[in-house]
């Protein structure tokens, strides 16, 4: 069997460890990838400081990361998508409560990827260009089409217009650049906010309007621009701001539900992960779940926390990674987005790529070669 290296954390906050690690062979619908790129997301540097408390059920020592591409080595059985020597993009669910295992993380040389949620990528794309996609794909697309949050109707090449607008809030995140062309290629208007160098861009992915949320005004400013359109819903990536799209579809007509894919404080917020970090972290982000609770019922608005890799488990995950992204990735229809920025190669870097990405990205992702 090949020989597999991985990036190793253990149980307790800790940098990462390069060291041997198993060749897993595939099983009953898996493929195995010979890893070249991985992707960065702020989970990825923030288990290792709060895992226990946010993935109370990880095994440790444990592979952790989730967005990979590479070439497929070998198949397993049942699995007709792909042969072995195809280039595919994919999320790594290692992570997941109901898998739990090193064999699917990402932070490795030889990854395990359950063959419907992962997708050819075509000649054209590189892997680390390629590599930005999977997590925040799958928080977008979680947010927008599972039944249990906005429930969407699904992408598709022939999409008919829905005459309703969805509001993005954080457009320029590496899930909102995804959310922005889901939601276009499934027949909705996008609004969306981030900051004014990157309205261009957000247009470029799709989005109808686009509003600079540090405007004292931004609230007002959407709710005018929204009068006589029935809004699908809210996806909220800004930190802090549930309570401005809870205002904002309490004063619009249409759906009351806001997906959230970020918390009342930011991950930067944590420092170091230690006590006196998390003592002050603590009553900041209860009391404002709690206010935030009181605002959601006085305004008549529901929100939903994403866990980004539930669709590995309902059908929204065939239907992104099987039924969509293969042919929009081959015609140009959806962009691998945001650009990556490749900040090291190899395992070893992946530590220094966490220090870059925790000072924050705005319409980029940091990326590892492998």
């Amino acid at each position: 069997m090949p020989d597999n290296a991985a990036a190793w954390l253990h149980d307790k906050p800790t940098a990462l460890k390069v060291g041997p690690a198993p060749y897993t062979p595939p099983g009953k619908g898996e493929i195995v990838i010979r890893n070249r790129a991985v992707a960065i997301n702020p989970v990825d540097w923030a288990i290792p400081l709060i895992g226990r408390q946010a993935f109370p059920w990880v095994k440790y020592p444990a592979i952790i990361g989730g967005d990979v591409a590479g070439e497929v080595v070998e198949v397993g059985e049942g699995v007709t998508r792909f042969k072995v020597g195809d280039r595919v993009v994919g999320a790594a669910c290692g992570l997941n409560s109901n898998r739990n295992r090193p064999a699917e993380g990402a932070f490795q040389i030889f990854v395990v990827l359950s063959d419907y949620m992962a997708s050819p990528i075509p000649d054209s794309l590189s892997y680390e260009a390629a590599s930005v996609l999977p997590l925040c794909l799958s928080t977008a697309a979680c947010g927008l089409f599972q039944k249990d949050f906005l429930a969407l109707q699904h992408p598709s090449a022939d999409a008919r217009p829905t005459g309703q607008t969805l509001l993005v809030w954080g457009g320029a995140t590496s899930v909102g650049c995804n959310a922005i062309q889901l939601a276009v290629a499934a027949g909705y208007e996008v609004f969306a906010t981030a900051s004014p160098h990157n309205f261009d861009y957000l247009k470029s992915l799709g989005a109808a309007q686009v509003f600079d949320y540090r405007s004292r005004s931004v609230v007002a400013d959407i709710i005018a621009a929204l009068k006589g359109r029935t809004v699908a819903g809210a996806l909220n990536m800004g930190s802090g701001m549930l309570g401005a799209c809870f205002e904002i579809l309490h004063a619009s007509e249409g759906e009351k539900f806001v997906a959230q894919a970020a918390g009342p404080v930011s991950l930067s917020d944590l420092g170091s992960g230690g006590p006196l970090d998390m003592l002050r972290v603590m009553p900041k982000m209860l009391l404002s779940n709690v206010a935030t609770a009181r605002k959601a019922r006085r305004l008549g608005v529901r929100h939903k926390f994403i866990f980004g890799g539930s669709l590995a488990d309902n059908e929204v995950g065939p239907a992104i990674y099987v039924d969509f992204l293969p042919k929009a990735l081959a015609d140009g229809r959806f962009a691998a987005a945001p650009p990556a920025l490749v900040v090291g190669q190899g395992l070893e870097s992946i530590e220094a790529a966490f220090a870059v990405q925790r000072k924050g990205m705005s319409a980029q992702k940091v990326v590892v070669s492998l």
